[in-house]
């Protein structure tokens, strides 16, 4: 009995995690085309052959950040506003700079994950 009730739970709880996944991707890159009026999931999709090493490209992450607030820290986010490309891909990225004891604000990412690495 407790042989089937412990079979039971690992089939409950890979079923779970099977089902709460993201679809696979319907296409490799779907560049923002951000003049075109229509929006549904995420921005339009320029056409393939329009797309330009521009909308791969951001230059600002080389700067460092103004840390004189009350945080002590500056944050250069970039996401499909500044990287074309990134649409519909479920990206973005940032640049958090800190001021010596600075701290980072709390806050949450849903459907997301954040991965910090920390330079001195």
């Amino acid at each position: 009995m407790a042989a089937q009730f412990f079979l039971l739970a690992l089939f409950a709880l890979s079923t779970s995690r099977a089902l709460a996944s993201d679809p696979g991707q319907l296409q490799d890159f779907c560049v923002a085309d951000r003049t075109s009026q229509a929006f549904v999931n995420g921005f339009a999709c320029k056409d393939p052959k329009t797309a330009m090493v521009e909308d791969f490209y951001f230059s600002g992450l080389h700067m460092a950040g103004n840390t004189s607030n009350k945080q002590g820290s500056a944050v250069a986010a970039v996401n499909v506003a500044q990287i074309a490309g990134l649409n519909t891909l479920g990206i973005s990225l940032a640049r958090v700079d800190y001021a010596p004891y600075g701290q980072n604000p709390l806050h949450i990412h849903p459907r997301a994950t954040e991965i910090l690495m920390v330079l001195h």
